[in-house]
């Protein structure tokens, strides 16, 4: 075979040129004497043209002998043509296969339910929304990080094992050598605290873990979340924060994902009209307003799924939920000097009934009631020594938050469940492949 080696993306600009392309085999058909490839290489899509009497025929026989997900070579002329995917396809002049692909292939152009396609995740993979899905996830990724390092944050890696626990959701335990039980993190925050006394502005971007027993759509065992911890940051700044993050993935993803969206049939001009500053909207008054439409929740109950998409159904863009009940939040959030009954917290909470996506709060930088909220709360007062010294050695006002990357990905795209947003799933019943 001949040809210089290129990847789908880069065909139109090697307009008039023989090159090979390798690739997976997604589609073949034949009408008489011309024969048509469909072509994946993780860049792109290729329609590769064979015409049987410019070919030998070993080729030929090769080509229609092909299976679904056959890896192959295929050289020939690159041609521009508008219709094609890509703008561009191959006059085919070889053919090589690399790999082959047995006839039973489990996924067909078929439906196919949920479980199964989970089962064989591995090649459910392969198909072209999820290609999509996880295109978008890098994009958000990357755009995670432009965002903070063009602020001068720093990027921080915080422990998966750890003595000392921030929510109470359940935990996944492990005993650790001599040590007693180590638990997978829920969250970097109270590690994300100390870093932002040393470094100021820091961001941690990993894995998070919670043994939750919960069969939801917005729900994974495993799944990964970016948490900024600013120094000098009240609730005020940590919002503005928090929406402008917001409003960059956002135009992040219509500005290079336009055609992955498009592939999600995601309505973008829902996410055209996502513009700030969004609505911030007290607890108290949240709860007003979900009794005026039919909900029970009463002051002090955190809000459910469904009083989330209550609260939303009358906005475009996302809300913030503050000042949450003190029973309600976590025991690390700092006590609101207007009401001591609440937190200095908010919720951020998705449109189109995508529930909450972010929760942050101003620290408790107080030592004493910090102190008196761990033993309320009956955690172990010796794993929070050292967080209870980040208060007697230069406390100092500071706020934070966590973002949940698959429950953003999953707004953005218009996924209705975030298992299909990583690449494998954990969830309470599942641990394969």
């Amino acid at each position: 075979m001949t040809g210089r080696i290129e990847r789908i993306a880069a065909l139109p600009a090697a307009a008039g040129q023989q090159v090979t392309v390798r690739g997976w085999v997604q589609h073949v058909r034949t009408q008489g004497k011309v024969g048509f490839l469909v072509l994946r290489d993780g860049t792109g899509v290729l329609q590769c043209v064979f015409v049987r009497n410019q070919l030998p025929p070993e080729t030929w026989d090769l080509f229609t002998a092909l299976t679904q997900e056959a890896c192959v070579a295929v050289t020939g002329e690159v041609r521009l043509e508008p219709r094609a995917p890509g703008g561009a396809e191959l006059g085919v002049t070889a053919l090589a296969l690399l790999g082959a692909s047995g006839a039973d292939y489990p996924i067909q152009p078929k439906e196919h339910g949920v479980d199964f396609l989970l089962d064989h995740r591995h090649l459910w993979l392969r198909s072209q929304r999820q290609v999509a899905i996880m295109r978008l996830r890098h994009e958000l990724e990357q755009a995670i990080h432009d965002f903070f390092y063009a602020r001068d944050f720093v990027r921080a890696d915080t422990p998966i094992l750890t003595a000392a626990i921030g929510e109470r959701a359940g935990l996944f335990g492990t005993e650790y050598f001599d040590e007693g039980t180590a638990f997978l993190a829920q969250t970097g925050q109270l590690y994300g605290e100390a870093l932002a006394a040393a470094l100021g502005r820091i961001y941690t971007f990993g894995p998070t873990f919670r043994a939750e027993k919960s069969k939801t759509r917005r729900h994974l065992t495993e799944f990964w979340m970016i948490e900024p911890e600013m120094a000098f940051y009240d609730q005020g700044d940590n919002m503005q924060l928090q929406e402008e993050l917001l409003l960059f993935l956002v135009e992040r993803a219509l500005e290079r994902r336009r055609p992955e969206l498009a592939i999600l049939e995601r309505d973008v001009s829902k996410l055209e009209a996502v513009k700030g500053p969004f609505p911030r909207i007290d607890y108290g008054d949240a709860v007003t307003t979900l009794q005026g439409k039919g909900s029970s929740i009463t002051w002090g109950d955190d809000l459910g799924a469904e009083d989330e998409a209550l609260l939303v159904a009358d906005y475009a863009t996302p809300i913030f939920v503050c000042n949450y009940p003190k029973e309600a939040k976590a025991f690390y959030m700092k006590e609101n000097p207007a009401d001591p009954r609440t937190v200095l917290c908010a919720d951020c909470l998705a449109p189109e009934g995508y529930g909450e996506i972010i929760g942050g709060s101003q620290r408790e930088d107080d030592h004493d009631k910090l102190l008196h909220r761990i033993r309320e709360e009956g955690l172990p007062e010796a794993a929070y020594g050292w967080y209870l010294d980040l208060r007697k050695y230069g406390t100092f006002v500071h706020s934070g938050f966590g973002i949940g990357l698959e429950r953003t990905i999953a707004w953005i795209g218009g996924i209705p469940h975030v298992r299909e947003v990583i690449p494998f799933p954990r969830m309470m019943h599942r641990l394969t492949p």
